[in-house]
């Protein structure tokens, strides 16, 4: 039974924190790791570097759509970049990822 990988980018270490928590409260996600990274990315016209964190989330596939609204409703970037793959794993993992998420979440907000 294969799930969903949502690798998300934050301007900072708090953002994602704060994202990640409420994804996971929320049983959107089973669960969350987070780690700093370097950019660097075209921008209004230019190269920009900054130090940015990643959240990397697992959900269901039934909560694509969801989730990704969600994130864009709480995210600070203009374009964030959310990007998603389906995965597999073992049996356990992927249970488990089912067993943790609610798939009819509260509404956003």
């Amino acid at each position: 039974m294969a799930f969903l990988i949502f690798y998300v980018t934050h301007p900072d270490e708090a953002t994602a924190h704060r994202i990640s928590e409420h994804l996971v409260q929320e049983r959107w996600v089973a669960c969350a790791n987070l780690f700093p990274i370097q950019s660097a990315y075209w921008w209004e016209g230019k190269v920009q570097h900054d130090a940015e964190w990643v959240s990397v989330v697992k959900t269901s596939l039934a909560l694509e759509k969801l989730l990704e609204t969600e994130i864009i409703r709480l995210h600070p970037y203009d374009t964030p970049c959310i990007m998603r793959f389906e995965a597999r794993a073992n049996a356990a993992y992927e249970k488990w990822i089912e067993e943790s998420v609610r798939l009819t979440p509260n509404a956003p907000g």
